[in-house]
């Protein structure tokens, strides 16, 4: 175990911190209020077009900081290695897995590490841990949604989810299709420092769309109505889902996000959004509502292609199982 931490890890990972050997990390402490997450990670297949499993621990742990508006600094990495893992697999992940943290600007400062029985897990499971700052004044969260408010997300959707899917499955689709995963704290750092006035942000992970429209209008106890004719999808995307029988609204993304924020801003969050390239495609797709009576409460309505509306309700089961 000694071997394999200080072979791989801690030569994949150094930093100063790491260099310590200490049971925990010493950190000073940063000005401003933190922000604090945790995730964990289990996607099968491992590698799949447009990333893997270690920068995408990285990136949706970074993305769920940044969605409190915070700058990211600091993460922790658990792995549970499945006994009979190639050794060159797990060099493969954490190169990956540092690449990411150095280009992202954050540390992967402790960690641990656990080996089970063949047969008793997938190969390998990261858990993550992040830490980052929040600019002062700086308040994002769901319960800030107003009625009247714009609902606008950064780009096409689903295109992690089938690509994922496709390496599980061998299938292959028209488009070469690729996983959208990516980091969004310069993004959002770039329209706080605009001066957007942001009233609440959600990465679109699992669930896709669908879920966390639904999350965020019963965490704001309003109404939310989207326009389908709006939502952006690749033909790629859209024929697979078709051929899948899936709906694109609920297959998950790793680098994209919803964000609610007044009408008067929306001309300059798009102009900012629209100078990165992970949100070249950002648009708005629609409005926030006051609720009015519980007795009709369908907190997401979808107005549809051919002019009709439909209840966007959350998914009884999951449709596409461990993409994140």
């Amino acid at each position: 175990m000694q071997d394999l931490i200080q072979d791989v890890f801690v030569n994949i990972f150094s930093n100063d911190h790491l260099s310590v050997f200490h049971d925990s990390a010493t950190l000073s402490p940063p000005n401003g209020p933190l922000a604090f997450t945790t995730d964990s990670y289990v996607i099968r297949p491992l590698f799949f077009p447009g990333g893997d499993i270690g920068s995408l621990a990285v990136h949706g742990t970074i993305n769920d900081l940044a969605m409190s508006g915070a700058w990211p600094y600091y993460l922790s990495a658990g792995f549970i290695l499945e006994e009979g893992l190639e050794l060159t697999t797990l060099q493969r992940v954490a190169h990956s897995m540092a690449k990411a943290a150095r280009t992202c600007g954050v540390q992967i400062v402790c960690g641990d590490t656990k080996v089970v029985d063949r047969g008793k897990g997938d190969q390998i499971f990261i858990n993550t841990a992040g830490i980052g700052v929040i600019p002062t004044n700086i308040n994002i969260r769901p319960d800030h949604i107003e009625p009247e408010d714009r609902i606008i997300i950064s780009g096409d959707l689903g295109s992690h989810g089938i690509a994922v899917l496709s390496v599980r499955e061998g299938l292959s689709f028209s488009g070469n299709i690729s996983s959208d995963s990516a980091p969004l704290h310069e993004v959002i750092a770039d329209l706080l420092n605009a001066g957007v006035s942001i009233h609440c942000l959600r990465d679109l992970t699992r669930g896709g769309l669908a879920s966390a429209l639904n999350e965020l209008a019963q965490a704001s106890k309003t109404q939310l109505t989207i326009e389908e004719s709006k939502i952006p999808i690749s033909d790629s995307v859209r024929g697979a889902c078709e051929i899948l029988g899936l709906d694109p609204l609920y297959v998950a993304n790793e680098g994209r996000f919803v964000m609610f924020l007044p009408a008067k801003e929306v001309d300059r969050a798009l102009t900012v959004l629209r100078k990165h390239h992970i949100a070249h495609g950002s648009v708005d797709i629609g409005e926030v509502q006051q609720l009015h009576s519980a007795q009709h409460n369908y907190p997401v309505i979808l107005q549809t292609l051919i002019g009709t509306s439909r209840i966007l309700d959350l998914l009884s089961g999951e449709q596409l199982p461990r993409i994140c």
